[in-house]
């Protein structure tokens, strides 16, 4: 080959690669200029997910487009701001939260619910659940709540608690009596009792009663009565008692164990006696003497030897005299026996069954007794009432021969 065509050949290849160069270079800018006017026409968004924000760059026409190139699935129960269907602008805020998944128990009913709620407050009302003031909640109202959260509700109902005598309405979410009372801080001493058992449920508008015991001991000093007893006296007319020895009463200690629930008194045992004091028996002499009247024999002015004299004061009555019966204080008849010859005189000067002699009077038996006759005074019994006015008063010896 030629020197000429040689050199031919050399520029023509030259050419060629300097034009493949230039195509090339303009592809590259194309290409650059084309990828700066692609960048350039993206929108700016702020762009949150479930409390993450970042800043994005994106071609996407709508919300929903946006998500979709995120590759998230929205549910109906999501929280999505704007709304799906929202036209992407430069600088816009677009928010996604996914649904949490809660469980709510109410009394042991379980139900799920899809929220986006942040408070359990919160969850409840999209839940349509009302909770009241004495209802037991757990977590509290105002508690976070994150996926899979449990919300525990108790619902309270009415109890009435009677404590001794002290009766009230109380809101109890408890599940036993136990429970119940621990719950209400009640307080046991060793003797009270419930009327339930403490592993009883507690089922609304129970009753459950607190019965308060309480056991005290208490020591009476009581007095014991003294025994009597009775003597035959031969020497005390028949009918006639005397006292020979007093009685006294003894003293006896008691001890009862008293059980009171509320305040009333329901038991009183006596757990114990002892003697302090023993009493003393009554002696009483009982008289069989029987007194005989007799008409009177003898002198009426001679005074008989021995017997003990002294002088009296002396009036007369009969057996008809006002408020007289005519039977003496020792059963003698003198209606019936006129003729006999009684006095009436003071026990204790002269002893009823004597016999006397009386100055003026003669023989006679000391068988009755007068509301006036006291002391050193006598009355004779006259048959009747001239005698008795016509004897008037008189100072006379008398004596008792026996």
């Amino acid at each position: 080959m030629s020197k000429i065509l040689m050199k031919k050949l050399f520029t023509n290849t030259l050419r060629s690669k300097q034009a493949g160069l230039v195509l090339i270079g303009i592809i590259l800018f194309v290409s650059v200029i084309s990828a700066v006017l692609f960048v350039g026409t993206k929108n700016t968004v702020a762009f949150t997910v479930n409390g993450k924000q970042q800043d994005i760059r994106t071609h996407a026409d709508t919300v929903g487009d946006l998500l979709n190139e995120h590759n998230i699935q929205v549910s109906k129960a999501d929280l999505v701001s704007p709304s799906v269907n929202t036209l992407i602008e430069d600088g816009i805020s677009i928010e996604w939260e996914q649904a949490k998944k809660i469980t709510i128990t109410v009394d042991g009913k379980e139900q799920t619910i899809q929220t986006t709620a942040d408070q359990v407050s919160q969850v409840l009302t999209e839940a349509n659940i009302e909770v009241s003031e004495h209802d037991k909640l757990t977590p509290e109202l105002d508690a976070k709540v994150g996926p899979n959260e449990n919300i525990a509700i108790e619902k309270a109902f009415p109890v009435t608690l009677v404590d001794g005598v002290n009766e009230k309405k109380i809101w109890s979410t408890s599940t036993t009596v136990a429970d119940f009372l621990k719950q209400q801080e009640i307080q046991m001493n060793e003797f009270d009792r419930v009327e339930q058992r403490m592993e009883d449920l507690v089922i609304p508008n129970d009753v459950i009663q607190v019965v308060r015991v309480e056991k005290v001991t208490d020591v009476v000093e009581a007095a014991t009565n003294f025994a009597v007893e009775t003597r035959i006296d031969k020497n005390i007319l028949k009918g006639k008692e005397k006292v020979v020895q007093e009685g006294k009463e003894g003293l006896t200690k008691r001890t009862y164990e008293i059980v009171s629930e509320n305040g009333k008194q329901v038991s009183r045992v006596l757990k114990s006696e002892d003697v302090v004091k023993e009493p003393l028996k009554k002696v009483v002499a009982v008289g069989t003497k029987v007194v005989t009247a007799s008409v009177s024999r003898g002198s009426t002015t001679e005074a008989p030897s021995g017997g003990k004299e002294f002088y009296v004061s002396a009036t007369a009555y009969t057996a008809y005299c006002n408020g007289c019966s005519g039977i003496t204080a020792t059963g003698i008849d003198l209606r019936s026996n006129p003729s006999l010859k009684v006095i009436a005189v003071d026990p204790e000067v002269i002893p009823l069954g004597s016999k006397v002699w009386v100055e003026g009077y003669g023989y006679a038996v000391a068988g009755d007794t007068g509301g006036a006759i006291k002391g050193m005074k006598i009355d004779l019994f006259m048959p009747t009432t001239d005698q008795a006015f016509g004897f008037g008063r008189k100072k006379v010896k008398i004596k008792i021969l026996d």
